[in-house]
């Protein structure tokens, strides 16, 4: 964390205008807006760093993409294969930056930054809330870069396409970094933790859908999709596309029981799944360190 980060967190919060300490909620929300800068601050101070963690997606999209967006017809998918990929592509966007902050975690322990913050006046589930909110609006800061070539894969400009297009990666972006800190919690080392990472990131994104519709996997591969929150925000994204523009018909995604959910009702899903994952996270950082 900078310094005037750190300051924010680590000292007692100036008294208000009316010379009264401010309430506890105040300390609160100024410890978390804190760390969220913290994290915007370091992802504005590593711009190599950020282009690199952009270049696979962009590679995947333009490579990949339209070197098979010649041999897949477009009757197969509904849409362009580019313009299919382009939801899976924000989706591995969002991931890394979000899966980052689990890591930050386990590497603030090892090190001892993570005791100095613990002496900051608010509550371990406050700092926990702040490493998630921050990395939430890094991830989507980056997703939003890639979003910025929806033009190029044949996607209009529309305003309400792109909010929907947001609105599903700010939501997957929260889910996956409350899912990386309720694994974090758990680990000593984060060599355990990029191990595990290795073997399960790519299954999950192939059992996505990003990359070739879920209903060409056999039947155990999608049963598994249905459980993984990967394959939901692809899944959200490209209905997204389908509600704003219904010529580009969506390919299947996620089936409950041999149907697809409502929209909503896999928003909501995945929401929840974020929210028990920063829950349980809460109730394991709140043990002594």
């Amino acid at each position: 964390m900078t310094a005037p980060a750190l300051r924010a967190v680590d000292t007692p919060a100036p008294a208000d205008g009316d010379g009264r300490e401010p309430t506890r909620l105040r300390r609160e929300l100024r410890a978390i807006h804190a760390l969220v800068h913290r994290d915007l601050l370091r992802l504005s101070s590593q711009p190599t760093h950020t282009a690199l963690m952009l270049l696979q997606p962009v590679l995947y999209l333009f490579i990949l993409g339209g070197g098979l967006a010649a041999l897949i017809p477009t009757s197969t998918l509904g849409v362009g294969y580019q313009t299919y990929l382009f939801p899976g592509m924000l989706m591995m966007t969002v991931q890394t930056p979000a899966i980052m902050v689990g890591i930050r975690l386990i590497t603030d322990r090892q090190s001892g930054y993570l005791r100095e913050l613990l002496m900051a006046p608010v509550s371990r589930t406050t700092l926990l809330l702040g490493s998630c909110a921050g990395g939430t609006t890094v991830a989507a800061v980056q997703g939003a870069v890639l979003l910025a070539l929806a033009g190029a894969v044949g996607l209009p400009y529309d305003p309400l396409l792109l909010a929907l297009l947001m609105a599903g990666m700010i939501l997957a972006s929260f889910t996956i970094t409350a899912l990386s800190l309720a694994l974090a919690v758990s680990l000593q080392r984060a060599e355990v933790f990029h191990m595990l990472l290795g073997v399960v990131m790519m299954p999950l994104l192939f059992l996505s859908g990003g990359f070739f519709p879920l209903e060409s996997l056999p039947g155990w591969a999608r049963s598994l999709a249905a459980v993984n929150p990967i394959a939901y925000g692809v899944d959200l994204l490209r209905r997204s596309i389908t509600l704003r523009l219904p010529d580009r018909t969506a390919a299947a995604g996620i089936e409950w029981f041999g149907s697809r959910p409502p929209l909503a009702l896999e928003a909501a899903a995945l929401a929840a799944a974020g929210a028990l994952a920063l829950l349980w996270a809460a109730h394991r950082f709140k043990r002594p360190e």
